[in-house]
């Protein structure tokens, strides 16, 4: 590189430097995190987990309600309960094999009462609500009952949401919100889920 191209090199990463550094002076807001992590690719679960897994490196407490995906062995949860993360399970698997709308309903009900217990819980710096968006969107746990308890939550709480089609009134209400497209799957291929990598 010469020495004219490293100048203006220079000048270009200073002005984004600035920039970053006046975003950053900005924002002195602080306060719990409301993500909502949706669409229809894969890595929603995992990326929630990975928050999960970057709150206990700090020293702080995470906890964890799944929905959905609960009869199958999970690698998270067998890393991260012996980390001290509670975890609550709603145990059905998917409401497909159930094909059962009243045991659907009470299990997530019960499963929205200990969301709720953690939500409410000030000593929990991070609830990790792992595919609840499908419990709202199939009518098995109310939409305002969500909203009351993310809004009354302590202060300092933060809390992701996972699963697709997360209703419009989550995302509104979120500070952050990913959407993860689906460009191939290996699923889509014929190829099955592999342990230590899909699960």
């Amino acid at each position: 590189m010469t020495e004219q191209n490293n100048d203006k090199h220079k000048q270009r990463q200073q002005k984004v430097k600035e920039q970053v550094d006046a975003r950053v002076a900005a924002a002195q807001d602080v306060k719990g995190i409301f993500q909502v992590i949706t669409g229809n690719g894969k890595g929603k679960s995992t990326s929630g987990f990975g928050v999960v897994a970057r709150c206990v490196g700090h020293g702080k407490k995470a906890a964890v309600c799944q929905y959905i995906k609960g009869t199958w062995e999970c690698g998270e949860r067998n890393l991260l309960q012996g980390a001290g993360v509670e975890f609550v399970v709603m145990n059905t698997g998917f409401t497909w094999d159930t094909q059962n709308k009243e045991a659907d309903t009470a299990a997530a009900q019960a499963t929205w009462q200990e969301s709720k217990r953690m939500l409410a819980d000030s000593s929990i710096d991070l609830v990790l609500l792992d595919e609840l968006t499908y419990m709202v969107t199939y009518g098995y746990v109310a939409l305002d009952e969500v909203v009351t308890a993310l809004n009354n939550r302590p202060p300092m709480q933060s809390v992701i949401i996972t699963g697709r089609a997360a209703h419009r009134t989550l995302t509104d209400l979120a500070d952050t919100v990913s959407e993860v497209r689906n460009v191939k799957h290996a699923f889509d291929s014929g190829i099955k889920a592999l342990e230590g990598f899909d699960y």
